[in-house]
């Protein structure tokens, strides 16, 4: 028994001693599930994935700017492209961990009806929005208004958000009376955590591939390869869908 025991210690010394941790920068929209996912990681592997969650774009400033990041999780699957062409990412790391979905939300129960009919009727005091320019869901939303042949109409209502967290929280602190937001925030298990949403038609925009990939910090580091692995895996696989993802 003294030897089982004396086994097991060893044995979870070793796996300590092989544990390590990696920088991640995540897309806002994926907050949710990646801190999910991140606890399961810890569990699983032993290794801890620190997590910052921002705007793509402004991501991509920092990184080019030598921030410690050493995986990012995109809202896109553009900038971990650029970044491997320009050296910043390693090749061929690069998948898309998730399908994204843009949804029209508001806080108040029965605002938003199943077709977004709100948006032509326009009565709302502001729909939030994320920085187009920094934020692939603010990019998708103008798309999407421009398809409805809207834009013109509703862009003075804009409340712009830095990143889609605080597009989210705008409406909220009823900042808003609803906004372009990421389906995964509002949504768990297959239902809506309240409020009213119109989840927009995927051929109203771009289709949004979120990528993730090793970036050139993180190229010697085994966290950071197993972060990725994981990230393939049934399990984490399994929560990304039951956030309202898509997976291809």
């Amino acid at each position: 028994m003294k030897r089982l025991s004396a086994l097991f210690v060893t044995l979870l010394t070793a796996a300590g001693l092989h544990a390590g941790e990696v920088q991640v920068a995540v897309a806002a929209n994926f907050t949710a599930p990646m801190q999910q996912i991140a606890a399961d990681f810890a569990r699983d592997t032993g290794h801890k994935a620190v997590l910052s969650f921002g705007a793509t774009g402004k991501f991509y400033a920092q990184i080019v700017n030598g921030a410690p990041f050493e995986v990012f999780l995109a809202a896109d699957d553009t900038t971990p492209a650029r970044l491997e062409k320009e050296g910043h990412a390693v090749p061929g790391s690069r998948f898309t961990y998730a399908v994204g979905k843009l949804v029209l939300w508001s806080a108040k129960a029965d605002f938003v009806d199943a077709k977004g009919d709100v948006l032509k009727g326009g009565n709302f005091n502001k729909v939030s929005i994320a920085n187009p320019k920094t934020a692939p869901y603010g990019a998708a939303a103008v798309e999407t208004l421009k398809k409805l042949n809207l834009l013109d109409a509703v862009q003075p209502k804009f409340v712009q958000g830095e990143n889609i967290s605080q597009t989210l929280q705008f409406v909220h602190t009823g900042n808003a009376d609803l906004g372009f937001v990421a389906l995964s925030q509002v949504f768990k298990d297959g239902k809506l955590n309240g409020g009213s949403a119109w989840i927009v038609p995927g051929e109203f925009h771009e289709p949004i591939y979120q990528d993730a990939a090793i970036l050139a910090k993180g190229k010697d580091n085994a966290a950071a390869t197993a972060l990725l692995a994981y990230l393939k895996g049934d399990k984490a696989r399994a929560v990304i869908r039951s956030f309202g993802y898509d997976l291809r």
